[in-house]
């Protein structure tokens, strides 16, 4: 990928993204939400999930089609389980779901030492290791998997797409330990649609064996794009179909019409599920050494990344070097590519397009 970033302060950044989603009808609460995500994902460096995915997809599949409704409310289904919630998002913007699950989810944990909410009618959040991330900085682990906009992905020896890209994301608090925590986030396709779409934008080729075209053969180019394969083979497509279960439990629609909106009676809408662990829930207090929860952590990964590993990286290390570097920077990286999709962006809200010109060259 290119190293050529411009630096775009965050309040121009986020100035632009409010005006976008204000122009869409959001209220100001979900502006803040969607502003809040997008500044989150650039800060550390999560390309295929900022704000230009946001509103791409937006317009692709919510408030753009139905698939989201500016100022929709969530509906608190009743459960007779204290420390679960289930709610109906009524297709709420994603980015306001989660945040706000994942802090009813660490209200929860504070009380049970774990809390989970499940949402139905959603529509997509994007980048779920921000979400966790948030939660690990505090102290808790987190977890949350959501089915997808779309039926992306062909189940193992498939040819046809029938599955969403399904992405998993953990987090653990590991802030003592290694300096930030660590974040075990993946779509379970070999590469998500949004890097496609990057890889696109940027007139780069995919890797081989991720994507087929509209034939069902193989392709790296991600203009040609019909169907995302699994990761690992059955392996991936295990975990993907464990998304599309989950969701099924809850009330989630049929894989194949998910983000297709007629009028046949059935759902077209994702859904999400949060969980929130607390630490203190799980500690057996029986450490060797007579180290405390915390030390063990810390031993755990030093064991790991001992003798001919010390030069391996851990989750959540290049989002955390995309960070620093952003912090050294004094504001958010993007490609002269994304400039220009900022450009369109400003001029379907009415606002002045940013220039190239106006920004300084990242170190």
């Amino acid at each position: 990928m290119t190293e050529s970033y411009y630096v775009v302060p965050v309040e121009t950044h986020n100035a632009l993204v409010r005006s976008a989603y204000r122009h869409r009808g959001f209220s100001e609460d979900e502006c803040d939400f969607a502003t809040r995500f997008g500044t989150l994902a650039a800060w550390h460096g999560v390309r295929t999930h900022n704000a230009i995915k946001a509103l791409h997809l937006d317009h692709l599949f919510g408030s753009g089609s139905g698939g989201c409704r500016p100022g929709a409310e969530i509906e608190k289904i009743p459960s007779r389980f204290s420390a679960s919630e289930i709610w109906n998002a009524n297709r709420k913007l994603g980015q306001a779901v989660g945040f706000q699950a994942m802090e009813k989810c660490i209200e929860l944990a504070d009380l049970h030492g774990v809390g989970m909410v499940s949402v139905d009618n959603a529509f997509h959040y994007l980048w779920g290791g921000g979400y966790v991330m948030e939660v690990a900085k505090r102290g808790y682990i987190g977890y949350t998997n959501c089915t997808a906009a779309l039926a992306e992905v062909v189940p193992f020896l498939g040819k046809k797409p029938a599955m969403g890209t399904n992405p998993h994301s953990w987090s653990f608090p590991t802030m003592e330990a290694v300096g930030f925590p660590i974040i075990i986030d993946w779509a379970t396709s070999v590469v998500s649609m949004g890097r496609v779409q990057q890889l696109a934008r940027e007139g780069l080729s995919l890797p081989p064996g991720a994507a087929l075209d509209s034939k069902g053969d193989p392709t790296i180019d991600p203009s040609l794009v019909s169907a995302l394969l699994p990761f690992g083979a059955h392996k991936g497509y295990g975990l993907c179909l464990m998304n599309e279960l989950l969701a099924a439990l809850i009330g989630g629609s049929l894989p194949t019409v998910r983000g297709h909106w007629s009028n046949d009676g059935e759902k077209h809408t994702p859904c999400f599920f949060f969980q929130v662990i607390h630490p203190e829930a799980l500690n057996a207090g029986a450490f060797s050494s007579g180290r405390s929860q915390e030390m063990n952590v810390k031993a755990v990964i030093e064991d790991i990344l001992s003798d001919g590993n010390r030069a391996c990286i851990l989750p959540g290390q290049i989002e955390a070097e995309a960070a620093e570097r952003s912090k050294k920077n004094n504001g958010l990286l993007f490609t002269e590519a994304e400039l220009d999709a900022f450009g369109e962006i400003a001029d379907e809200c009415g606002e002045t397009r940013w220039s190239k010109d106006q920004f300084c060259i990242a170190d």
